[in-house]
Formats: structure tokens, sequence, C-alpha cells
């Protein structure tokens, strides 16, 4: 006599998906950052399902999400972020359009579907350096936010050598006209330039032109100034400035972790 069969086990229910905030969903996929998307928002310009977008709206990758009437590609969610690290020179804005018709960073990028590159915070138009951009503009955010405190390293040259007295006042804290700022670490680098010196500073944070701003409040001039890294990633000796490269796997985890972790 066979023996009796049991029944399969049922399986386990699957968590359905949850819907996301409009400006984060679409900030993951590279569509542009929060602040973009609620623009859109309030001007009318998206459609979730056919109905008008408004602030707060929440929505699902598989929705059918408009922007001025064109349907937008999400990438699936999960997907591993994509990094480039370019090499910024002098003289790029870092914007996707200049009014003056200056040339900008993204017109060096290769194109990229269903998406941008959005970068990770922006160099002006006289600092040169490491520049990253991903797909991923939720993952620019995290890298951004004071709250990971995610370092920036920079190699500034300055006219003159700094005293004893001010090297400690850039690293206890400076008064700006937006609150105190710091360097975490500032040191000499050597390669002295006539009346010029090299140093290296490390901050956490990416106020606007902070680096030269810190220098000017004890009365030196930057000439020269390069960021070198973000991050766990660093500016390759051998990337020419106008070059890009896309990050492989191994250091996009590291700097998705960074971003996760501070």
């Amino acid at each position: 006599m066979n023996p009796r069969r049991r029944p399969p086990s049922p399986k386990p229910p699957t968590n359905p998906p949850q819907a996301e905030r409009l400006q984060k969903l679409l900030a993951a996929a590279g569509l542009g950052s929060r602040r973009q998307v609620e623009a859109w928002i309030e001007a009318g310009r998206l459609s979730v399902n056919g109905r008008t977008a408004r602030l707060g709206e929440r929505a699902l990758a598989a929705d059918r999400i408009e922007l001025d009437g064109k349907a937008l590609t999400l990438k699936a969610s999960g997907a591993r972020p994509r990094v480039l690290l370019y090499h910024k020179p002098d003289g790029e804005m870092v914007t996707r359009a200049d009014p003056e018709g200056r040339p900008t960073v993204f017109q060096r990028l290769p194109p990229i579907e269903g998406g941008k590159w959005v970068a990770v915070g922006r160099l002006d138009i006289n600092t040169a350096g490491l520049l990253l951009l991903t797909d991923s503009g939720e993952l620019a955010n995290r890298l951004m936010h004071p709250r990971y405190e995610v370092e920036r390293e920079y190699a500034v040259r300055v006219l003159g050598a700094l005293s004893e007295e001010n090297r400690t006042r850039l690293t206890r804290g400076v008064q700006l006209e937006d609150g105190t700022g710091r360097f975490d670490s500032l040191a000499p680098s050597g390669g002295a330039e006539g009346a010029n010196r090299w140093y290296r500073v490390v901050l956490r944070e990416g106020r606007n032109r902070e680096v030269r701003r810190l220098f000017e409040a004890v009365g030196s001039k930057v000439s020269r100034l390069l960021r070198v890294r973000y991050g766990p990633v660093a500016l390759p000796r051998d990337l020419r400035p106008g070059r890009w490269i896309e990050l492989d796997e191994k250091s996009v985890a590291e700097i998705v972790k960074a971003a996760k972790s501070g």
C-alpha cells in the first residue's frame, strides 16, 4: 500500500511593493533631484495613471507616470546604480545648460537610456578635479547630505604660507556668513611654487565655495583648487582633465556603503 502523499505546502505570501513618494521614486531612478520633482508637481507637469500629481503623491514603479504628457521609464527597483568619475577641468560649468554658452560637464558624458546623470554636488567654474555622477538621484542625495558626513578632500594652492595660528583656527572653526565652518584636517603637501604653498584639506560638508571662503576668512587667497577624493573614491593620477571612467561593481558598492553609513 502506497503511503499517502502530503499536500504541497502553501507558498508563503509575498509582500506587495510599497508605494513611495513621487519625488523619492523619480530621484532614485535618476530622473531628477527631489527638489526638481517637487517643482514639477507644483507646476502640474506630472501625472500618475492619468491623474495630475499632487505634493505628497505616492506611486509604484509599475504606475504610468508622465512628465508633460510623456511617459517616464523607471529602472527596476534594486538595480545597481551606475557611477561615473569625471575629471572636471577649469572653465566648465556643472549645469545642463549655461545661459552664457560656457561649456558644461554634461556635454562630455555618455548618453544614458531611460534616465539622466545626476551630479554629486557641484564644483564651481574655477575648481577642477573629481566629480561623481550617478543615474540614482537617491544615491546622489545621500552622498551630498550633511547627515552622512561623507569626506571631501582637496588639494589647495594658497598665496603665501599659513601661520600656525591660522591653521589652528581653520581646524577649530571659523565664522562664515552661513555658520561656522572648519576643516577636519589641514596639512602642508609640499610642492612650493614661488610664493605659493600647497595644502591638503578634508571636510565633511559641501556648502557653496566653502573651501575658498574658509581660507579667505583668515586672510589667505586660494589660487588653485582641486578635489582629489570624495568618500572612498580618489581621483586617478592617469585620468586626464575632460575624461571620465565608469566605476566597477566593487567601487560602486564601496560608495553605496559610504552613502548609507557615512
